[in-house]
């Protein structure tokens, strides 16, 4: 589509009339990108960009600056880089136009990001779900409470930020559940039901834009858009979050697949590979595996540090440590979660014929010799589909990032029907 056509393709002749409208509207959808993937520029940046005329170009960065969404800065002569003849405009994005809210809503926590529209980080705020029970697996607070503390932490990051109610224009949720397009998972299974518990009603009018999206399609999106995301180089690969269960977020040909009601990436499959048998993660196997381990009394008479601890309270990171000190008991449980690791990313690299797996998620802290060993494992293997295996370097941060930039690709895709705070606005 060229700037001074008069009609737009596909579109009849009772519809020319409309079109140079619609063309501007999509011309003023160039400049904003432009803005947004830059700091300040002129009119001309944004000639050389689109190949839209100087007077297009002043005329748009007008009607964005009265909408809020850009502002104007002092001209190039004031600013010392310009010296004869007419002095150049300069634009910015507003990058406090507005905000987004980032809420990844685990398991075990809940934490809220208010962040610009840069997606750089204003405030942040964290909350553990509290046990119901003395053991780990009975952490389970009902949907009441978590919708209660998931309010209370999005407010409490908003106001640490600075920021009013009505500054923002996004919320983009994470829960460890498919979900379809409508924010809302499968009502089958408990677990999916208590991890959204209705969030998509909970937060609706909070902003025009609120998303819920599972935890590792995010994790996802973030591998493949943060800078030292372990996806920015391959088309396709695997996000695979770890701790109590597994989930993957899968990215093809440079695509994110969701599946018909979000569940793409579940691996409820894994229950019938052989050598696997079950989706639970290495956090929760760890700790049921040494559990077992010291029950039995299967470090008797070995120098075993799991061996000195109450069997009752056992967790992963104890484990891991173990293992790093040479406990022959924890390093055989390092060994099998190793084995039981590769297996599944040969049968997902069978499956889709991914270039890579970036393990993210709590179990890559606790537990990261368990990565670097099951690399091992699929580098020895003779399959010619072994992804490569690696572990994110993203850090606790993964799944947030990826929400950002979600919450913030839903803005940028609307943004000519939003509409951003003047407040402060030059």
């Amino acid at each position: 589509m060229t700037e001074g056509s008069g009609k737009v393709k596909g579109m009849g002749e009772n519809d020319v009339a409309t079109s140079p409208q619609v063309l501007r509207r999509v011309n003023a959808r160039r400049v904003l990108e432009h803005a947004w993937q830059t700091g300040a520029f002129t009119a001309a940046d944004v000639m050389t960009e689109t190949g839209l005329t100087r007077s297009t170009v002043i005329g748009l960065c007008d009607e964005l600056v009265r909408m809020g969404w850009l502002t104007e800065l002092e001209d190039a002569r004031t600013f010392g880089t310009y010296t004869k003849g007419r002095p150049a405009r300069r634009y910015s994005l507003r990058e406090r136009a507005a905000v987004v809210v980032a809420l990844d809503a685990g398991y075990d926590h809940v934490s809220a990001t208010v962040a610009d529209l840069r997606g750089t980080p204003l405030a942040r705020r964290t909350a553990s779900i509290a046990a119901a029970g003395p053991g780990r697996t009975e952490r389970l607070a009902d949907a009441a409470a978590r919708r209660s503390l998931a309010r209370t932490t999005v407010d409490e990051a908003r106001r640490a930020a600075g920021v009013a109610a009505e500054d923002v224009v996004a919320i983009a949720i994470a829960v460890p559940a498919p979900v379809d397009a409508d924010g809302t998972s499968p009502a089958e299974h408990w677990f999916w039901n208590l991890t959204n518990p209705g969030y998509a009603e909970l937060f609706g009018g909070d902003a025009e834009i609120v998303v819920v999206e599972n935890d590792a399609n995010l994790a996802a999106i973030a591998e493949r858009s943060a800078p030292g995301g372990g996806g920015r180089d391959v088309d396709s690969f695997i996000a695979l979050i770890v701790g109590e269960g597994l989930g993957a977020g899968l990215m093809i040909d440079g695509r994110l697949v969701r599946g018909r009601r979000g569940g793409a990436g579940e691996l409820r499959f894994l229950d019938h590979v052989e050598g696997v048998g079950s989706a639970d993660g290495l956090a929760l196997l760890a700790r049921r595996w040494a559990t077992e381990a010291v029950r039995s009394g299967a470090g008797a008479g070995a120098d075993s540090a799991l061996e000195r601890l109450d069997p009752g309270s056992i967790d992963e990171t104890q484990v891991g440590a173990a293992a790093l000190e040479g406990d022959p008991v924890a390093l055989e449980i390092v060994d099998r979660l190793a084995a039981r690791l590769a297996r599944i990313c040969l049968v997902l690299g069978d499956l889709l014929d991914v270039d890579r797996i970036i393990v993210s998620g709590d179990a890559s802290r606790s537990l990261p010799m368990v990565i670097d060993a099951a690399a091992r494992v699929i580098e020895g293997s003779d399959d010619p589909s072994a992804p490569e295996l690696r572990t994110s370097t993203l850090g606790e941060g993964c799944v947030t990032a990826g929400a950002i930039e979600h919450a913030l690709a839903a803005v940028r895709a609307r943004a000519l029907d939003l509409r951003p705070s003047t407040r402060g606005a030059a």
